[in-house]
């Protein structure tokens, strides 16, 4: 009796203390979707939802709420002010949030109002260059802005202080000249950065790896490196690192999720739980992979820790670039 009683109180403390699956499982959930559909948050949260149904960790389909503001600053205070211990509500986030948390536009919260729960995926920036032009390497590239800055205009996705522009600025800082004078071209997404490439109004383009790699392919541009930490799989496999090239050039576009600040211990642990299983099974690895995106595992603390030190590393980016003071 006495063994059953421990046996029984053993569990409870668990479930106490660490949540479990089975008692924390919400009614019904939600993904909160902090732009218009068809961006990264829609795709996070359809990826998400549609594996975990397909593999039956949920009872009901899961339904998604667009929020449509500021990168997902709108969702994160509405998460925060209006529905901060909500157990099924989750939101979608990526590399572009923690940016612009960086540079404070997301009003008064910051990186530590949420709790941030796991990545589905990543992908990577990239650098291309023309064809035809005189830059074979990043090396080449690198050596070219130092001997004459003012000859590189850049093209990217999104103004200055953008991801884009931070990829663009990482580079142009290996070669020890100031970002803030770059002569950046802001666009809306990768097909017009390609197009000005080609045509010559811009001698280099940024934007991710996905974008690129189709033209990459066919032969219409040439992508100089990918910002991965290491070589990636598929057909980018043949373009090598910046990091391979002797350069210290990382950009993850990472793809996450986060609930509210006031959500319980054991809903938030039922969460990094059920999007760690998910993203374990093979249905899951088939729409990643058809979504573009590459493996990126990161769960429960090890995942905030990981979106706390990108918001630190942007912080100094964006000093250094003259964003913020």
């Amino acid at each position: 009796m006495l063994r059953l009683f421990g046996a029984t109180l053993a569990v409870a403390f668990s479930a106490f203390f660490y949540g479990s699956p089975v008692l924390a499982k919400p009614d019904k959930t939600e993904c909160i979707i902090g732009a218009k559909p068809g961006g990264g948050f829609d795709l996070t949260c359809r990826l998400l939802g549609g594996a975990l149904q397909s593999t039956n960790l949920i009872d009901k389909p899961m339904s998604y709420t667009y929020m449509e503001g500021g990168v997902g600053a709108t969702a994160y205070n509405h998460i925060i002010g209006t529905r901060p211990g909500d157990p099924g509500a989750i939101v979608a986030v990526s590399t572009g949030s923690a940016l612009l948390l960086a540079q404070k536009k997301f009003g008064a919260h910051d990186e530590n109002a949420v709790r941030w729960v796991g990545s589905l995926g990543a992908e990577f920036g990239s650098v291309i260059v023309s064809p035809d032009s005189p830059y074979k390497s990043l090396k080449d590239l690198i050596e070219g802005i130092k001997a004459k800055p003012e000859d590189f205009s850049v093209a990217g996705g999104g103004a200055v202080g953008s991801q884009d522009w931070m990829k663009a600025a990482l580079i142009f800082k290996a070669a020890g000249q100031d970002p803030k004078k770059m002569r950046y071209i802001a666009l809306e997404g990768g097909g017009p950065v390609v197009t000005n490439v080609l045509g010559g109004h811009v001698k280099i383009g940024s934007s991710d790896i996905a974008e690129f790699l189709p033209h990459h392919k066919s032969g219409k541009v040439r992508v100089l490196a990918v910002m991965s930490p290491e070589r990636l799989t598929g057909d980018a496999k043949t373009i090598p690192t910046a990091k391979e090239q002797g350069y210290d050039i990382l950009w993850t576009v990472w793809r996450g999720l986060y609930v509210g600040p006031k959500v319980s211990d054991a809903d938030y642990k039922w969460w990094v739980d059920i999007v760690e299983k998910v993203s374990k099974t093979p249905e899951f690895a088939k729409e990643q992979e058809a979504r573009g995106l590459y493996p990126f595992a990161v769960y429960g603390p090890a995942f905030s820790d990981y979106v706390k030190a990108d918001v630190a590393r942007f912080k100094i980016l964006a000093q250094d670039a003259g964003l913020i003071k």
